[in-house]
Parts: C-alpha cells; structure tokens; sequence
C-alpha cells in the first residue's frame, strides 16, 4: 500500500515522515533564527501538532504542514529570542597556538562572512544557506520556500552578488 493512502495517525506512517523531514525543517527554522535549540524546540512543536492534527492531515500534505506550523511557530517567538541571539553573540571563546596576525585577520574574515549573511535579505539569506549548507537541489528549496525554481535562481544569484561585492574585497 503505498504511502499516500496511509493515515498520518498510523505510528509507522508519522514515524515516516519524521524521519524523512525533521532534519531539514530544523535546518530550515535554524536558518531563520540562529538557534539550533530553538529549531529543535520549534520542530518538536510542528511534530506534535501534526500528531494532534493527524486525523485533518493528509499525508501527501503533511510536510507542508509541518512547514506551515514551524515557520508561524517561529514567528511567534521572535521577539523573545532575538535577545537570546544577541547574549549568544556576544559570548564567544578563542584560545588558539596561531599568530595573534593571524587570529586577527581570522575574526575579521569570519565576522565580514558572517555580517555579509547576515546583511541579506532574508529570503536570500534562506535560499543561500539551504542551498550552501543544507546541500539542497533548487527544487527541493523552491518546495521548502514554496516559490518557483525560478525565484529561487534569481535570489541564489542576488546573493551571491551580494556576498562577493562584500567579501571580494578581503
């Protein structure tokens, strides 16, 4: 019996479709906010109200809910921690054996790398690091983001423009 006339309420089902989407959904919120705790918190939470839900889910519409939930679920809880971020952000420790040259030139190239990501807008900055650091096809970002493989390519481009006019110049 294939897998889209199974219920989401069948253990082995929900089961499934964690396995196959938890990790990327929680790559996806971490993107957003910064946060693997806080990713992880918010993908709990999708999971349970799919579990809760399971009975108006149909499978085949399952990862777009899960989705759906997570990304509201986040944006409810923005306000809270985006001062979390900045406390976590702000303590960082750095012992190495290198060249104090070297751990200067390190700090400043991470902080222009990371300042550069963090500067783009975030739908780019979504595409950018699914793309880059998830090793997601465009396809696959177009069904997360639910835009065209077209958008897509178009802000994959626009950040990387963005990223070598401002990294290009180290």
């Amino acid at each position: 019996m294939p897998l889209d006339t199974k219920s989401v309420c069948d253990k082995k089902v929900f089961e499934s479709i964690y396995n196959d989407h938890s990790k990327t959904l929680r790559n996806f919120i971490y993107y957003k906010c910064g946060d693997v705790q806080q990713a992880e918190d918010v993908v709990q939470e999708a999971f349970i109200k799919l579990w809760k839900n399971c009975a108006k889910v149909f499978v085949e519409k399952a990862k777009s809910f899960l989705y759906t939930v997570a990304n509201n679920t986040f944006l409810n809880e923005v306000a809270h921690k985006k001062v979390v971020l900045q406390h976590q952000k702000s303590i960082k420790n750095n012992s190495t054996s290198e060249t104090p040259e070297f751990i200067l030139e390190e700090k400043e190239f991470m902080m222009k790398l990371k300042n550069a990501i963090a500067d783009l807008p975030e739908k780019q900055r979504e595409v950018f690091l699914l793309s880059r650091i998830d090793n997601k096809k465009y396809s696959e970002i177009a069904e997360i983001t639910g835009i065209t493989i077209k958008a897509v390519e178009k802000r994959m481009s626009q950040a990387l423009i963005v990223l070598r006019k401002k990294i290009g110049k180290i």
